[in-house]
């Protein structure tokens, strides 16, 4: 059904709907309207052409392919239209039929899955197992369990198709992680960058970069560009699915692209405030793409673990958890200074940021470094302190 537009489906799905719910319909009516819906989704993949723009929909996850002979899971995309294009195709059955085929196996999905589980564990074996490749069998295996038949040599070239396309997303997955492994070399140098900062010039790694005053800042530049072009690479790989389907849910990538933002994004923000327009705001103009896919899928991520007890910190984080404060502070700066000119709807964002800055030292989720003497957030702090003593009722 997803095949088709929206627009084009919804009149025979509403009609469908309360039937699959136990209401009671004339089965002429729900004939007319599985006809109805199958016409238009034949209609709109006439040929599985898979790049075509006619649809939106790709599938993603894991699709298991059943029949009364078993199953076959696949999670190859285009494999995917593929088999779904091609189980409604079929020149000895007429299209009446499928429709019937189709209903009657919506209702019996519960006999079917049971029968697929029972075939999984008496386990089974090809009807004409003439091939000498076990690969070969395993894909005749995986046409018969979906029940179109191992002769079906356009599904079998599809399923080879998906196999090898799997096999280069884990070559992909596979250097992927040897680079990334180099890669942290660069963050222990930033890493090594930020505590000299801290201790031996007593400042936040933040403003130093951000005024480039030494050796060592343009260094840091060179770094934090190296790991850009990296993780650009990576979500550049996974929005041509060259990288496997869960690559984005997979704990090892989330927390690797959560450490880059965390140690990163601050140093791309002093940058964009160094060079940006001063009426340019790094939320809206400047944040690149990479920062908020790896942020989406960091979140993503944790609404699975919602459900888990999240520890309350004991001391305060090492870097700022949110990769975006120091935007938060630029921007503060900028609605103090029109707010001194007379701007005074400024005054309710100063005095939410304010709130939020209480909220996150309380919660021990900002780093040392932001509170140290000269910072750009002290120095904002001491201006906002000083402008509300001036102007106390």
């Amino acid at each position: 059904m997803f095949l088709a537009p929206f627009e084009s489906i919804v009149q025979p799905f509403t009609t469908i709907f309360p039937y699959w719910q136990g209401i009671n319909v004339s089965d002429s009516v729900i004939q007319g309207a599985c006809r109805a819906l199958l016409n238009h989704v034949l209609d709109s993949r006439s040929s599985p052409v898979l790049d075509s723009p006619s649809s939106p929909y790709r599938p993603f996850g894991t699709y298991m392919f059943c029949s009364s002979s078993g199953a076959a899971c696949i999670e190859n995309s285009s494999t995917i239209l593929e088999m779904l294009h091609w189980t409604l195709q079929s020149q000895e059955t007429s299209f009446d039929e499928i429709v019937q085929a189709c209903l009657l196996e919506h209702i019996r999905y519960g006999f079917v899955l049971e029968e697929v589980i029972q075939n999984s564990i008496r386990g089974r074996r090809l009807a004409n197992p003439s091939s000498e490749s076990s690969y070969q069998m395993g894909i005749s295996l995986e046409l018969e369990a979906i029940g179109v038949g191992a002769e079906r040599e356009d599904l079998g070239h599809a399923l080879r198709r998906a196999g090898d396309t799997e096999k280069e997303r884990k070559t992909n997955v596979h250097k992927l992680a040897i680079e990334l492994g180099q890669k942290q070399c660069n963050m222990a140098e930033l890493e090594w960058y930020k505590e000299v900062c801290e201790k031996k010039h007593y400042a936040a790694y933040y403003d130093s970069f951000k005024n480039q005053n030494d050796k060592k800042d343009i260094e840091a530049n060179e770094r934090r560009l190296k790991l850009a072009g990296f993780w650009d690479e990576i979500i550049e790989m996974w929005e041509k699915h060259e990288l496997p389907s869960d690559f984005q849910s997979q704990n090892k990538w989330i927390n690797a692209g959560n450490a880059y933002r965390r140690l990163v994004e601050p140093l791309d923000i002093a940058y964009f405030y160094r060079t940006a327009d001063a009426n340019k705001n790094y939320y809206s103009d400047g944040r690149h793409r990479r920062h908020k896919v790896l942020q989406r899928w960091l979140e993503d991520k944790e609404k699975t673990r919602s459900s888990r007890v999240q520890r309350p910190r004991t001391k305060p984080a090492s870097l700022t958890e949110d990769t975006c404060f120091w935007a938060y502070v630029e921007e503060a700066w900028k609605d103090l200074e029109n707010l001194k000119e007379g701007q005074h709807q400024r005054l309710q964002s100063l005095e939410q940021f304010e709130q939020y800055v209480t909220n996150m030292k309380n919660a021990l989720r900002i780093s040392s470094d932001v509170f140290l003497e000269g910072s750009s957030f002290m120095l904002w702090s001491e201006s906002w302190e000083e402008y509300k003593r001036d102007h106390s009722p």
